[in-house]
């Protein structure tokens, strides 16, 4: 009688143990089919996301985080991801240098900011301010700079404007370093 009560007590342990180990085995395997494809994804966005901003763009090489962009073997801009904190979470922002000094331009490439108030940083009148600003000019107009915040969401507009700013400075440097 005594180990039928153990059974009883230890079967429903052993059948969770088994149930567990199956589930954990088929999420690896699942993720290990699908992150080729994801990342596969992600680079394409990317690289759809180049050519829109440097259309000109004919190939393009990656080191140190920098996208450095050609046409016809001639040097046309650098690009790189800057990670904004928002409201929401984090912002991913693709900015585009025409040189080490100029913006080309920038482009959210995802957000979780909310509806219909921080996620107007990805709308073309908050993005185009910053096409043709000088790297170090890049600030809201309230601290003196020349983007305009957008209203009721301004920690969404610093974050991105802060992102902007650090990363760039940041890649500058290290484009300079490396000229």
């Amino acid at each position: 009688m005594p180990a039928k009560n153990t059974l009883k007590n230890v079967f429903p342990v052993i059948l969770l143990t088994v149930v567990v180990a199956v589930a954990v085995t088929l999420l690896a395997f699942t993720d290990s089919f699908t992150r080729d494809r994801i990342e596969a994804q992600e680079e394409q966005k990317v690289q759809s996301m180049l050519s829109e901003m440097f259309p000109d763009m004919s190939r393009y090489d990656f080191k140190d985080d920098i996208y450095t962009l050609y046409s016809d073997g001639e040097k046309v801009g650098y690009a790189f991801i800057a990670i904004g904190k928002g409201y929401g979470g984090d912002i991913n922002i693709l900015v585009g240098l025409e040189d080490a000094e100029t913006i080309k331009g920038i482009t959210i490439i995802s957000h979780e900011e909310t509806p219909g108030l921080g996620s107007r940083i990805a709308e073309p009148f908050f993005t185009e301010q910053f096409t043709g600003i000088n790297v170090g000019d890049v600030a809201l107009s309230r601290d003196g700079g020349q983007i305009d915040a957008i209203t009721s969401s301004t920690i969404s507009s610093s974050a991105v404007v802060d992102a902007v700013r650090a990363t760039a400075m940041e890649k500058v440097k290290l484009l300079e370093g490396s000229e």
